[in-house]
């Protein structure tokens, strides 16, 4: 999985619109606060609020936050997750086996 693919609902692969070298670059400029968010935003052709989002999550990654997920955390919870769907479903498919075999009494030696 690239570093700029987000887990999108199930287990489908979205890529990010902008790659993150592009990202961390309007952080910066954002940062440098030599125009105005809106205005930069724009010229960038993005939304102010994604822009504002960015830096937001910008602050975390540099700074850590009590309360919310680094980019890193965000992206191994989601690695978790989907690994949970996959496991919950190997014990479904080994319950209906186990059953199927018991009710046929043709259990394997």
């Amino acid at each position: 999985m690239s570093e700029g693919a987000l887990a999108a609902g199930k287990d489908v692969l979205v890529p990010a619109p902008h790659p993150e070298e592009f990202r961390r670059r309007a952080v910066e400029l954002a940062r440098a606060r030599t125009k105005p968010v809106a205005e930069l935003a724009k010229e960038l052709r993005i939304s102010e609020s994604c822009l504002r989002y960015w830096m937001s999550q910008a602050d975390v990654d540099d700074s850590g936050s009590a309360t919310q997920l680094t980019s890193k955390e965000k992206k191994e919870l989601a690695e978790l997750r989907r690994d949970k769907r996959r496991l919950e479903m190997e014990v479904e498919i080994l319950k209906r086996a186990a059953a199927y075999f018991a009710r046929e009494n043709v259990l394997p030696n």
